[in-house]
């Protein structure tokens, strides 16, 4: 079973997302298991502080070390041996090939953070970092639940057809999916294309690749 372990100060920002559709159906088929663990839960003052300004002067506060720390140890203690990712605009570009990595590993506990972010002594604790692009989120929790979404849909037996998750974008070297039709033959004026309604799937696989990789150049234009 692949376990995973979202560090957060937002637990319940999961759980609606992880109670419907594939996820749901996964955490009850038993594929994954999903722990959520607050970060300010190792506090150690009485107003549980998890933040404090930065040293040199500037604008918000950055989230402290000790909080932080004793969560991912907290994590691997339940966890021997998973992987702890940061979420952060620093980290590498979270990718299809990326998600497919995590899946052979046992797990992966995910890393949320807040405000101007980590103190940078907290990146030593880590056994990667991970970002969703160049932009920049509230917080870590919508790009962890992004990376939970690619990553349990990659699982053995989550998705009713395997060939589903083997054909998705990005999956064969970087390339777009093909485009999609379905019934009506046609929809106000447009028509699906002819060699979809052929039956020779000779042709189809041609015209598929083909399109494959005319939308994948002109995405990179």
């Amino acid at each position: 079973m692949f376990h995973t372990q979202v560090l957060t100060l937002f637990p319940e920002f999961f759980d609606s997302p992880l109670s419907c559709s594939i996820p749901k159906r996964a955490i009850e088929a038993g594929h994954l298991t999903a722990e959520m663990i607050q970060i300010r839960d190792f506090a150690t003052d009485k107003h549980r502080t998890v933040d404090d300004s930065p040293y040199g002067g500037g604008p918000g506060m950055l989230m402290k070390p000790g909080p932080v720390v004793d969560s991912i140890r907290a994590a691997r203690e339940k966890q021997p041996d998973t992987h702890v990712v940061m979420l952060t605009p620093s980290g590498m570009p979270f990718t299809q090939a990326k998600a497919l990595e995590f899946t052979k590993k046992p797990g992966i506990t995910l890393l949320c953070g807040r405000y101007e972010g980590f103190d940078e002594r907290i990146c030593d604790y880590v056994d990667e970092e991970i970002s969703l692009g160049d932009y920049v989120l509230s917080g870590g929790e919508p790009a962890a639940l992004s990376v939970l979404d690619a990553v349990i849909r990659l699982l053995p037996g989550v998705l009713g057809s395997p060939e589903s998750a083997v054909l998705d974008s990005f999956t064969e070297d970087g390339i777009l999916d093909w485009p999609h039709y379905t019934r009506p033959v046609e929809f106000e004026g447009k028509a699906v294309p002819k060699v979809l309604l052929s039956g020779n799937h000779a042709k189809i696989d041609v015209w598929r690749k083909e399109k494959a990789l005319e939308r994948s150049n002109k995405r990179k234009d």
